[in-house]
C-alpha cells in the first residue's frame, strides 16, 4: 500500500513538469522581451510604448487563459446518474451482463441518455460507479469521468471538457497571438543582431550598429523560439476550430458516438452558428474574455435527430445523416428527469425539447 501510495504521489509531481517548464518558458519570454529589447535594445521611446502595451495587454490575456484551463476543475455528472444503493448492490451482485443491463436500463429510463456503446449496453462506469452521460468519458490520469471530455492536456495537467473548453480554446488562441507579435516585432532585431555577429566575424562592424551586448542572445533565442511554438500551436488551433464548427471533441472524431439509429458523427451538430454559440455563449461581448459562457449544464446535449418515418430510419442504418431543421432547439437547463428516456423506450420517437423549454439556457460555471 505505501510503495503504491509513494508511485501516485511521484505521478501527481511529475505531471506538473511540463507545466512547469512552460511557465519558465513564458518568464523568461517576458524578461527577455520587456527588459532585454524594450529597455536595453529600442531607442525609440514611442516605439518602447506601443510595443510594452500591446505586449502586456496580450500577456495577460494569454496567462489568464492558461490559468483558468489548468485551474478549472472538470465538471463530473451529476448524482442522479449514480445508481441508488439497491441498484449498485444488485448490479454488483449479478454476475450475467444481461442482468446487469437490465438493471442499468431500468436506473436509466428517467435519463437524458440518447447515445449507447456500439453494442448498444448503456454506458456505465465501473470505476466512477455511474451511468455516463452523452458525451462523458472517464479520464485515466484524473481518475474522474469527464463531462463532454476532449481530451487529456498534459501541458494544462487537466482534462479538456465542458468546464474549460471555452478557456483552451482561448489559450490556443491567446497563444498564438503572443508568439506572433513577439516574433513579427523582434525581427527586425533579430536581423540587426544576426548581421551584427556576421560582421563582427568579417571585422567589418560599423559604429551606428547596435552594441554587442548580452541582449543579443536573448533577442535571437526569443524570435526563435516565438516562431516555433507559432507554428506548433497554429495546427492545434486550427483544429479545435474545426472541432468547434462541427460540433465534435476530439473523442469523437475517432471514435462516433452511437445513437439509436447507428454511429452519427454527426450526431450533436446544429450548424456552425449554433454550435459555436453551444461553446461560447450567446453573448458576444463575453467570447474573448476567459469567462465561463457555454450553454448547456454538460449532461444533456441538443442532437440533429428528429421523428423519422421507417424508410428514413432504415437510410439512416447505413450512416447517412438524417436531414433536420434545429432552428428551434433549444438549450436544456437541467436533465429531463420527467420525460421518459427516448433511446430505451420501444415505442417512443426521437423528438427534441419541447415548446415549454424554448429560450432557456443555463450557466454552469467552475471558477478556482
Amino acid at each position: 500500500m505505501a510503495p503504491s501510495h509513494v508511485l501516485k504521489c511521484c505521478q501527481k509531481v511529475l505531471a506538473w513538469v511540463p507545466v512547469a517548464f512552460i511557465a519558465l518558458v513564458v518568464a523568461w519570454s517576458y524578461y527577455a522581451y520587456v527588459v532585454e529589447l524594450c529597455v536595453f535594445t529600442i531607442s525609440s521611446t514611442a516605439e518602447k510604448v506601443v510595443y510594452l502595451v500591446v505586449f502586456h495587454l496580450s500577456f495577460v490575456m494569454f496567462v489568464w487563459s492558461y490559468g483558468k484551463t489548468i485551474f478549472t476543475s472538470p465538471a463530473t455528472p451529476s448524482n442522479e446518474f449514480c445508481l441508488s444503493k439497491a441498484d449498485k448492490e444488485q448490479y454488483e451482485k449479478e454476475e450475467r451482463p444481461e442482468s446487469q443491463q437490465e438493471i442499468l436500463r431500468r436506473a436509466a429510463k428517467d435519463l437524458p441518455i440518447y447515445t449507447t456503446t456500439a453494442s448498444r449496453a448503456i454506458r456505465y462506469c465501473d470505476r466512477c460507479q455511474l451511468i455516463k452521460p452523452d458525451r462523458c468519458h472517464h479520464c485515466s490520469a484524473c481518475d474522474v469521468c469527464v463531462l463532454k471530455m476532449d481530451h487529456h492536456c498534459p501541458w494544462v495537467n487537466n482534462c479538456v471538457g465542458f468546464s474549460n473548453y471555452k478557456f483552451f480554446l482561448l489559450f490556443l488562441m491567446y497563444s498564438l497571438l503572443y508568439c506572433l507579435f513577439v516574433a513579427a516585432t523582434v525581427l527586425q532585431y533579430f536581423i540587426k543582431f544576426w548581421t551584427l555577429c556576421r560582421r563582427k566575424a568579417a571585422e567589418n562592424c560599423p559604429k551606428n550598429e547596435l552594441p554587442d551586448t548580452h541582449a543579443k542572445f536573448h533577442v535571437l533565442f526569443l524570435f526563435f523560439v516565438a516562431a516555433m511554438f507559432f507554428i506548433s500551436i497554429l495546427s492545434l488551433f486550427s483544429y479545435h476550430c474545426w472541432l468547434v464548427g462541427k460540433n465534435r471533441s476530439t473523442i469523437e472524431t475517432f471514435r462516433a458516438p452511437t445513437f439509436r439509429n447507428g454511429p452519427d458523427k454527426n450526431g450533436f451538430s446544429l450548424g456552425c452558428s449554433k454550435n459555436l454559440r453551444e461553446v461560447f455563449g450567446d453573448e458576444k461581448k463575453y467570447w474573448l474574455l476567459p469567462i465561463f459562457t457555454s450553454l448547456g449544464d454538460g449532461c444533456n446535449f441538443p442532437t440533429r435527430l428528429v421523428i423519422m418515418d421507417p424508410e428514413q430510419l432504415a437510410v439512416s442504418s447505413q450512416n447517412e445523416p438524417a436531414k433536420s431543421s434545429v432552428a428551434n432547439q433549444s438549450f436544456p437547463t437541467r436533465p429531463l428527469s420527467e420525460s421518459q428516456n427516448r433511446l430505451l423506450s420501444s415505442d417512443c420517437q426521437w423528438v427534441e425539447t419541447g415548446p415549454e423549454e424554448e429560450n432557456v439556457k443555463s450557466g454552469f460555471c467552475n471558477t478556482f
